[in-house]
This record gives structure tokens, C-alpha cells and sequence, in this order.
């Protein structure tokens, strides 16, 4: 899970300005590193640092990448360590200069076999981020082989399998794409006479557009000074409905802002109806419903709604402590944990619980925060978790490489209660989270089912012919 911006203007806005912040408010998708790359028409420039979009784009920063059309990025690491050399947004360069910019969100699935194909024909990559290799495929395509960009991009969507949502920059025109399966989000918005792109609904909210949409799966969309075409005027990748879409449901668990819609949805509703159905499988009245904040508020706020018992914010969060999921390492987790999270006096006391957190993935973090709310004078701590049991690693944009890490793969519910020291664990039935979203057939649920919707066995890249 990263976080992707961009805007063309035709205005004379500062686009640096505005994707800086289309990125703050993406700021949750992506804590470890942030970067923007501006082009002028005959240069592109870049920075970038690890770090929060406030802490590295100062006005300084921000008045040396002039232009007209800009991307940013906020990285969130699965591919490729957290260290400078894999943040984005990437930057190629040719003969002509550094001309072309690259930022996507998601996972490669074929991305070693991508990679070796492109180093037999001399193409190296300098990190080990799929944004990269997806920067350096359309360009040797583009480059080398003839290939229009869109052309570039439709052969790319075939054979580089996986999840993105990406956007590309020339120096004089932006594109914008989707992987054919719609895994990630990504809008795109009408700003006056200019146009932005993020992967929120929330970060074009800042922006006050005029007109937003979601963009589609397998849809090809370019931005020039005079035009925005998109693929769906064109021949389509796939025949009609042959091709269907897997949107990540644990964006709308966790990932997502509440104020977001994505995929059809408002956010903070399908939350709120994760909330009511681990009310029905109560049939206690607690003293008090919590959540552990943020992204569990409107499930509390759900379950409290129908069960007709008091919510309230036993846990103060500091907000100047970032998501602890999201971490690149446990011992990160744990201190998160420890500097995140406080109680609030005498709130505890001899009360029956129910706490509301959105998952369970390694239980670290859900295991200090029972023992946190022990200790504060809680009698009883029933823990309600707003998702099934998280038992296979995602290859699409997720930070759960192997399955060993998940606890629900090493443990029963029974053996997780005791482990996490909850008087009692219930999780959100699979079948009920469909009954939470409106197309629940377009949804990818593999981290609770093991049914992934791409392949493992991937086959060698096609030739240019292919596409022609």
C-alpha cells in the first residue's frame, strides 16, 4: 500500500504545491518516504527523502520543481527495503536527459521474471521497487521498440502481473493507469481547467474539484495541454466481461480514510455496517464500546448504534505517532505501540468492555493494548475484530510475505484469545463482510480465503508483435 498523486495544470498552478498536498492527505497510505517529480516541458526534477510529506517539502523545496505537470508518491515498503534508493517517484533517463517519471501503488507478482527479461535485453534497475520496473518496461518500449506509451502500457498490462495503480510523466503529458483487476484505488478529477489524479477520494477532496471518478480497471487515461483521452474510446484490452475485477476489501477495513469512497463505496458506512453485524453475534450488554483508533471508530461506533450501549474513546491516540501496521519492522510495531496509545484515567474502572479494532495480523500491537486497558481497571475486555481471520499472505500491496507471520495461520481463535489475554474473541464472518458492500463478487478476499485471483505460474513476456 502506497499513496499516488499527480496534476496537470493549464492554469499556471503551482503543481508542486498540489501534489504536495493531494500527498498529505494520503499521508496514511504511506509514512516511510515521500517524493514529487515535476517537469518544466524539457526537464524533469525530482526529490525526494525519507520522511512525512510536511517534514520534507518545505515552500523551498516546493519552489524548485517548476512546471506545469507533476506526481508524487508516499511509500508504504513491500517490495524492496525502506531506504532511499527504493522511495519514489522514479525518474529515467536518456540521451535527452532525465525525461520521463514513474509512481505506482501496489505489488509486481511476476516481478523477478519481469526483471531478468528486461536485463537480457540491457535494461537494469537501480532499486528493487516495482515502480521502477514498471518506469523502465514502458520506456524501453517506447525507446526501443517503437511502441507508443499507451501501446507501451496496454503490453504491459498482459504480461508485468499484479496490482498497480500508476502514473507516468513525460515532459509534456501524463498518464494515468490501472492494473485490468482494479486491486488499488485511483481517481481522477477535474480542477477547473486543470487536472489531478490520487489514489483517495479524500486527496482530491483537498483540492475542491470540480468533477472526480474513479479510474478505471485497464483503463488507459492521457493528459495533454489541449486534451484528456481515455482507453475506453479506444479498442478494449478485454472482451466485455470476460476480464473481472478484484478490488482489496482490506482497503475499505483499514487502509482507506474514513472520508473516502472507493470502489463504490463510502468508506466510513461499510464500517459502520462491520460494526452492526458483530453486534448481532452479541447477546451481552457490555458497559462501554471502544475502539482502538483510528481506523476501528465507526465499527465501535457501529456495533455501539445497534446494540444501544455507550461508545466512547477509552484509548487516546497521538496522532504524531504513525500507523503502527504499517511499520517496516516488529521492533518499530512494538515501540509504536508504546507511544501511540494511552487510557484515559479512572475510564476503566471495574467496566465490561468491548473493544473494536479493524484486524488481527501478527497480534503484537492487539495484545500490549488488551494488557494497556487491564491494567487501567478494565473487569471484562471482549475483543470484536472487524475482519475474518487474516491466514494468507497478500502479493498485491500488503505487508504479509509469509504466512508464518500471521497469527491466525498458527493459532485457533480459542488459542489467539488466550494468547492476546481477551476474555473473549469473536471475528467478523467472511459471508457477513460481503453482505457489507454492494458487489461483493467484485472484491478480492485472499487474505481470508487463500483464493488469489491471479495465477503463480506466469508466463515469459510477449513481443512487441503481440500488441500490434
Amino acid at each position: 500500500m502506497c499513496g499516488i498523486a499527480g496534476y496537470f495544470s493549464r492554469t499556471g498552478a503551482d503543481v508542486a504545491s498540489q501534489v504536495m498536498l493531494s500527498l498529505y492527505s494520503e499521508q496514511h497510505r504511506g509514512q516511510e518516504s515521500c517524493g514529487i517529480a515535476a517537469s518544466d516541458g524539457k526537464i524533469i526534477r525530482l526529490h525526494k527523502a525519507m520522511g512525512y510529506v510536511k517534514e520534507v517539502f518545505s515552500q523551498q523545496v516546493l519552489h524548485q520543481l517548476p512546471g506545469a505537470v507533476a506526481i508524487g508518491h508516499v511509500r508504504y515498503p513491500t517490495r524492496g527495503s525502506s531506504v532511499l534508493l527504493n522511495a519514489q517517484p522514479y525518474v529515467i533517463e536518456t540521451l535527452g536527459g532525465p525525461i520521463y517519471a514513474v509512481a505506482s501503488n501496489g505489488d509486481i507478482v511476476n516481478y523477478e521474471e519481469i526483471s531478468r527479461w528486461l536485463q537480457t535485453r540491457g535494461v537494469h534497475l537501480a532499486s528493487t521497487n516495482d515502480g521502477e520496473l514498471i518506469g523502465r518496461f514502458l520506456v524501453y518500449y517506447h525507446e526501443r521498440e517503437g511502441l507508443t506509451i499507451p501501446q507501451a502500457i496496454r503490453l504491459l498490462m498482459k504480461k508485468v502481473k499484479g496490482a498497480y495503480s500508476a502514473v507516468f510523466l513525460t515532459r509534456k503529458e501524463l498518464y494515468i493507469f490501472r492494473d485490468t483487476y482494479g486491486f488499488r484505488p485511483l481517481y481522477i478529477g477535474e480542477v477547473g481547467d486543470d487536472v489531478a489524479v490520487a489514489s483517495e477520494s479524500c486527496a482530491m477532496d483537498i483540492l475542491r474539484p470540480g468533477s472526480m471518478r474513479e479510474v478505471q480497471p485497464g483503463e488507459i487515461i492521457v493528459v495533454t495541454e489541449h486534451k484528456v483521452h481515455s482507453s475506453t474510446q479506444m479498442q478494449p484490452l478485454f472482451e466485455e466481461n470476460s476480464q473481472p475485477t478484484r478490488h482489496c476489501v482490506f482497503e475499505l477495513i483499514y487502509f482507506a480514510r474514513p472520508d473516502s469512497s472507493q470502489f463504490g463505496e463510502y468508506v466510513y458506512d461499510v464500517r459502520q455496517k462491520i460494526g452492526a453485524k458483530l453486534a448481532s453475534y452479541d447477546d451481552f450488554d457490555a458497559d462501554v464500546v471502544i475502539p482502538v483508533p483510528d481506523s476501528a471508530n465507526f465499527m465501535a461506533l457501529g456495533y455501539a448504534s445497534a446494540k444501544g450501549i455507550p461508545f466512547n474513546f477509552g484509548l487516546i491516540r497521538n496522532h504524531y505517532v504513525g500507523r503502527t501496521f504499517i511499520r517496516p519492522d516488529q521492533y518499530l510495531r512494538d515501540e509504536s505501540v508504546r507511544q501511540k496509545f494511552n487510557p484515559l484515567k479512572d475510564f476503566f474502572n471495574n467496566k465490561r468492555v468491548v473493544v473494536v479494532d479493524d484486524s488481527i495480523v501478527r497480534g503484537t500491537t492487539i495484545r500490549k493494548i488488551i494488557r494497556m486497558i487491564r491494567g487501567a481497571g478494565a473487569r471484562e475486555i471482549h475483543l470484536r475484530i472487524g475482519s475474518p481471520p487474516v491466514k494468507y499472505s497478500c502479493y498485491y500491496g500488503i505487508d504479509t510475505p509469509t504466512r508464518e507471520e500471521l497469527i491466525a495461520n498458527n493459532m485457533t481463535v480459542e488459542e489467539i484469545q488466550a494468547y492476546v489475554e481477551a476474555d473473549s474473541l469473536k471475528y467478523l464472518k467472511l459471508e457477513d463482510l460481503k453482505e457489507c458492500v454492494h458487489e461483493p463478487v467484485n472484491f478480492c478476499y485472499a487474505c481470508f480465503s487463500g483464493q488469489y485471483p491471479l495465477p503463480k505460474e506466469l508466463s515469459a513476456p510477449v513481443t512487441q508483435d503481440e500488441v500490434r
